[in-house]
């Protein structure tokens, strides 16, 4: 994955109106095909064999986003789409979409009420909103009503006069979701995005991480639920590598509030998809501006990136061993600063520890005990999404003397680890919003079991969990 690919040959191809590729030949490579969607002035120059990529981090690349590029590598072309030729791929439907392929099954698409509007650049950087015209402001009302009801099948009612509206695809998707009909549910998700596709403002760009959504409008949270839900469906697809690109392009909708905190996510996304080298930058890169090692999701999937970095047989002995050195140095900083993540990832990973380490008061029962609820949500949710990735025998094997190394330092009374527990008290005294939201989002049960009252004691809708207490609204219900 961190290998650079050399680039093939490429026929020229005529294009059609709809920007599809017309081709005379049947199956083709298909890795060709792909290049030709990419614009080769954007292609990360080669210095001398190695890729040096200069493109900016959130960088996203519209190949990327399709799940069927990501299989066909896995399984190869055929296998993804049979032995159906070319044209009988075509759709009905002429327009080609980025975020998802419309489907024959949907219903014919016609226009929904929602636009987007470009309301202002700063600095290089577009702000652009979603609006909601007066008629679909009235379908938001009745599918208001309809949730209200407590009634699914008027959810359901609402969408056979109204296939696109974007919160009933979203709250009906939920509920397929409690059902156990994971393909329907994983559909209307695709629907929404193709819904809110159809409405961008002809600049707004996916791929240039210059054009920012305010989650605070509730016109834009249903773009930014429908590519999170969206990315999670990729995910259990084994699609890892198109759940990483999405998840890079919510974050660059707003990377400074990141309203649906996919920074606790991001982490774990490139070590499935092995886009280590995608990590560790992100982390070089954002380290002093976002104290990202605050974070324990960052502070161990970092050193674990290097760890893999280090055992690639095909980077040059100097890189491995400074990855070595990194890895070893960030473990230890990771389990002096978070020492409660550590017995319940080895829990999870069916690991016994040896007898001093499990005996050591360090890492034992009284570091989960006192640490802050908040910190206790970000540690279960790090486990509970991560530990497969820890349990490889080469993992642990390489965590070991890292965890003596770290008692060693305690029971030397190294300022550094009073450091670390006087950062803990601190700075995790309560969560803000967005980890809460992301938190519900996610449905990890070691992560919810530890929100509090305040949080669970309202209820929490599918299409806007846990509003922003800063709203900026455009229009109001009207009152009954």
């Amino acid at each position: 994955n961190n290998k650079p690919r050399k680039k093939k040959k490429k026929r020229k191809t005529k294009k059609n109106s709809a920007g599809e590729t017309v081709e005379d030949n049947d199956l083709e490579d298909i890795d060709s095909l792909l290049e030709r969607i990419e614009d080769p002035r954007l292609a990360p120059q080669s210095q001398g064999g190695i890729t040096a990529d200069s493109r900016p981090l959130l960088y996203v690349e519209h190949r990327n986003l399709n799940p069927e590029n990501e299989l066909k590598r896995y399984f190869g072309a055929r296998a993804v789409l049979g032995d159906q030729r070319p044209r009988q791929r075509q759709r009905q439907y002429i327009r080609s979409m980025w975020l998802t392929a419309p489907k024959n099954t949907w219903p014919r698409y016609s226009k929904t009420g929602i636009t987007m509007q470009l309301l202002d650049t700063r600095r290089g950087v577009q702000h652009f909103t979603f609006e909601h015209h007066r008629e679909y402001q009235q379908v938001q009302f009745k599918f208001l009503d309809a949730v209200e009801s407590m009634d699914p099948n008027n959810i359901v009612l609402l969408l056979q006069m109204n296939p696109y509206h974007v919160d009933s695809l979203l709250q009906l998707s939920d509920v397929c979701r409690m059902q156990e009909d994971q393909e329907m549910a994983r559909d209307l998700i695709e629907r929404a995005l193709y819904s809110l596709e159809c409405a961008f403002h002809p600049v707004f760009s996916l791929t240039s991480g210059t054009c920012r959504l305010d989650y605070r409008r509730p016109e834009n949270r249903a773009f930014f639920l429908a590519l999170f839900k969206h990315l999670m469906f990729l995910e259990k697809r084994g699609c890892p590598r198109t759940a990483l690109e999405f998840c890079k392009l919510i974050l660059s909708l707003d990377p400074e509030n990141d309203p649906l905190c996919v920074l606790l996510l991001i982490d774990f996304l490139s070590l499935r998809a092995r886009e280590y080298t995608f990590l560790t930058r992100l982390f070089q890169e954002w380290e002093s501006h976002r104290n990202l090692s605050q974070l324990p999701n960052f502070a161990f999937s970092v050193p674990l990136a290097y760890f893999f970095l280090s055992q690639q047989e095909e980077r040059p002995e100097l890189e491995r061993s400074q990855a070595r050195e990194r890895a070893a140095r960030l473990i230890q900083l990771a389990l002096i600063m978070f020492p409660s993540v550590l017995m319940p990832l080895l829990d999870h990973c069916s690991v016994q520890p040896d007898a001093r380490v499990a005996s050591h008061p360090f890492f034992g029962l009284n570091a989960q005990i006192s640490q802050s609820p908040a910190l206790n949500q970000l540690t279960s949710l790090y486990v509970g999404r991560t530990h497969a990735l820890w349990k490889d025998p080469a993992v642990m094997a390489w965590l070991e003397p890292h965890v003596h190394e770290v008692l060693r330092t305690v029971d030397a009374q190294d300022a550094l680890v009073q450091e670390a527990e006087h950062k803990r008290k601190i700075r995790y005294q309560s969560a803000p919003r967005n980890i809460y939201r992301h938190i519900i989002l996610s449905e990890m049960k070691e992560a919810t079991a530890a929100l509090p009252l305040e949080v669970t004691s309202q209820p929490v809708m599918g299409f806007d969990p846990l509003p922003p207490l800063d709203s900026i609204v455009s229009y109001n219900r009207p009152e009954r």
